[in-house]
C-alpha cells in the first residue's frame, strides 16, 4: 500500500526516507514495518475514530523479570484504561502463532480488552475480555470502548 496516497508528511534526508508519525510528533525512517504502523495509526483514527490523545505509539514497558519490551501501539479507552494493544509486522512477516504469541505476553503485562496484528495485508483481532481469547471480525470504534 502507497503511503503518499494518504497524505503523509514523507521527506528524504541522505537518500532515506522517512515519515511523519503524529503520535509521536517527529520523523521516523520509513521501514516497511513503519509503514505498516502509521497506515494501522490512520485507520484507527479514521475507521475507529480514536481520538489522536488516546492513541501512544512505540513506548517501552517491562514484564516479568524486568525484561524489556517495547509495544507498538495502544490505545486509550475515555476512562484511560488499555483498550486495544497493536501490534505491527513488515508485510514481509506472515502472521503465525509466533506473532500471535508476543503479543499474548505482551498482554500479560498490558491488560488490553482487544489485540490487534496485522503486517499490512493480513489483519486479525482478538477480544480479550471474555474467559476465553476470542478471534473478532471487527474493533469496536472508540465510543463503545
Amino acid at each position: 500500500m502507497d503511503c503518499n496516497k494518504f497524505n503523509f508528511k514523507i521527506i528524504t534526508k541522505k537518500d532515506k526516507k522517512y515519515i511523519y508519525d503524529i503520535i509521536r510528533k517527529k520523523y521516523i525512517l520509513l521501514t516497511d514495518e513503519e509503514k505498516v504502523r502509521q497506515l494501522t495509526i490512520k485507520f484507527l483514527i479514521d475507521k475507529l475514530e480514536i481520538p489522536i490523545s488516546h492513541i501512544s505509539s512505540e513506548k517501552e514497558f517491562k514484564i516479568e523479570r524486568g525484561l524489556k519490551k517495547r509495544f507498538d501501539i495502544i490505545v486509550f479507552n475515555k476512562r484511560g484504561n488499555i483498550a486495544i494493544l497493536v501490534e505491527c509486522k513488515s508485510s514481509k512477516i506472515k502472521i503465525n502463532t509466533k506473532v500471535i504469541d508476543q503479543i499474548l505476553i505482551y498482554n500479560k503485562k498490558l491488560k488490553a480488552k482487544y489485540l490487534m496484528v496485522t503486517n499490512g495485508v493480513k489483519t486479525i483481532a482478538f477480544n480479550c475480555g471474555l474467559q476465553n481469547i476470542e478471534q473478532i471480525n471487527n474493533l469496536p470504534k472508540y465510543l463503545s470502548l
